[in-house]
């Protein structure tokens, strides 16, 4: 399939550093909540391999942030998702599948709470903020609901603390996984959580300032000349191989949070109110024909823009795969695919056209590594 490059205007947005990622040497971008998104710098390969041994720093401005504040924001915030959120904490972040009155899902947002009465959602690729609004108008809830200037820079990979610590000080070592605290760089202020979109380890700068964002950038780089560090992005094939799900991708609206493998997000036994709560229970309660699993493809190359069909060797339908990428460390195609019940037991094999030929993969569980 033919690559377009991506016409700018005002509904796509740049970022505050989209200068600087392109003098890095960005190859492609992808749209993300209408904002630009890099793919890839030399090549999705080489970012992988620099991404499991230095660090990295993201342009990940794209992952927005909805904040609901005010009285009744608590009540709003739990009404939208299946984890029970009564007993959180300020400084903490909690994954939380957000779910509609079907049970199925809206986006997989990581909810940072910032003060008793204000949180930020920080969202996947869908329009969130529409959600909360309308739930907020439907519901008359006391609450503002806004997306604020804010401009995430990720810091990745096994080398992240060792650069982060020469701006922030060893303090920042001790933070703890999806909790944030503020830390001061030549007197900015940075919310900084520990989290990013990659299992290699790594922090998340939520960043306020566009100007204190760019020097802080600049710095990045300064700093780390000795430990090799580069611009990099979400990786397409080390994502895949931990199994770290991409909402319109991996899931979407379609779906339901059983079959995406959430179970230990959903809530069903305690008094909090949600959406689709009755829904998820009935559920729960008959099973789901299907749910997302692994596969491995004997073959070295393959490009994806829509779901590709999963036959066994009597051409039922194993399933869908719905996101795949040529790994260097399984030395084949993995991917992640939805598969139908009576194919999710065991190493069963199916066959799937690529480029009009017949290759052969195996279903396997999730994460790969």
């Amino acid at each position: 399939m033919k690559n377009f490059p991506i016409i700018r205007s005002r509904r796509l947005r740049s970022t505050p550093y989209t200068e600087r990622i392109e003098a890095h040497g960005v190859s492609g971008y992808t749209v993300y909540n209408h904002m630009l998104l890099p793919v890839s710098f030399k090549s999705i390969e080489d970012d992988y391999n620099h991404l499991k041994k230095y660090v990295q720093v993201w342009d990940v401005a794209a992952e927005r942030q909805v904040e609901i504040s005010g009285k009744d924001s608590a009540e709003l915030v739990q009404l939208m998702t299946c984890r029970d959120l009564s007993k959180s904490k300020i400084g903490k972040c909690y994954y939380a599948p957000l779910i509609d009155h079907e049970g199925r899902l809206v986006n997989d947002p990581v909810i940072n709470k910032l003060e008793n009465d204000r949180w930020w959602l920080s969202i996947a690729d869908s329009d969130v903020i529409f959600f909360a609004k309308g739930l907020a108008a439907g519901h008359n809830f006391d609450v503002k609901i806004h997306e604020p200037n804010v401009n995430i820079l990720a810091i990745q990979g096994p080398l992240s603390d060792d650069l982060m610590a020469k701006l922030f000080g060893d303090e920042i070592r001790q933070l703890k996984f999806f909790n944030f605290n503020y830390f001061e760089f030549k007197q900015d202020k940075y919310f900084i959580a520990r989290s990013g979109w990659s299992k290699q380890g790594g922090f998340e700068v939520y960043v306020e300032n566009d100007s204190a964002g760019q020097k802080l950038y600049d710095s990045l780089f300064e700093y780390g000349k000795d430990l090799n560090v580069k611009a990099g992005c979400p990786n397409l094939i080390e994502r895949i191989e931990s199994a770290l799900l991409s909402y319109g991708n991996d899931f979407d609206n379609g779906d339901n949070p059983f079959e995406a493998n959430f179970d230990k997000y959903i809530n069903l036994d305690t008094d909090i109110k949600f959406l689709g709560k009755e829904k998820l229970k009935k559920i729960k309660k008959d099973g789901v024909s299907r749910k997302l699993m692994g596969v491995k493809i004997d073959h070295n190359k393959i490009n994806m823009s829509k779901e590709k069909e999963l036959f066994d060797e009597k051409n039922n339908i194993v399933g869908y795969l719905r996101s795949a990428a040529y790994s260097p460390n399984f030395k084949k195609i993995i991917g992640i695919a939805m598969i139908n019940k009576p194919y999710w037991d065991g190493k069963h094999q199916f066959k799937i056209e690529i480029n009009d030929k017949t290759y052969l993969g195996t279903v396997c569980d999730l994460p790969f590594i």
